[in-house]
């Protein structure tokens, strides 16, 4: 599921485009880089395997809003404070214009077991939360 690839990604340390915010509660994309780096645009594009059936950024934005993550606005000095400059090539990736922050109440660092509670925000689910009843999903087995 898209919760979980996104968790697999902002955990894993070759990949550098995707990072926890400082207090582990949201995290960051680097716009310019997840696209070269996940996406395949351009140069250090992704090998057989894709992980996303998107070449396009709005698309992912897409995904996230479907899955309850919203985007918050960011201090300079206070959010970014867990993103550290990291070299790409030849070039390095800082916090600027580009970087995104997503936060999710379900989404925590530390906390994969949260992960079945991040539903897809179909009518149908829309509807049971408007109901007041809980809308989950399960791990998958091999998590």
């Amino acid at each position: 599921t898209f919760p979980m690839k996104l968790w697999l990604l902002v955990n894993s340390p070759s990949v550098l485009s995707v990072s926890w915010d400082a207090r582990g509660e949201g995290l960051f994309i680097d716009q310019e880089l997840f696209e070269q780096e996940l996406l395949g645009v351009g140069s250090g594009s992704v090998e057989e395997g894709e992980l996303f059936k998107t070449k396009k950024f709005a698309s992912i934005v897409r995904q996230l809003s479907l899955y309850g993550f919203r985007k918050t606005t960011r201090s300079p000095t206070s959010s970014a404070a867990g993103w550290t400059p990291r070299s790409v090539g030849d070039r390095t990736s800082y916090p600027g214009g580009l970087l995104h922050h997503y936060c999710s109440p379900h989404f925590r660092y530390g906390r994969p077991d949260l992960l079945v509670k991040i539903k897809r925000l179909t009518k149908a689910n829309k509807e049971k939360l408007a109901a007041g009843l809980e809308v989950t999903s399960r791990l998958p087995d091999d998590f």
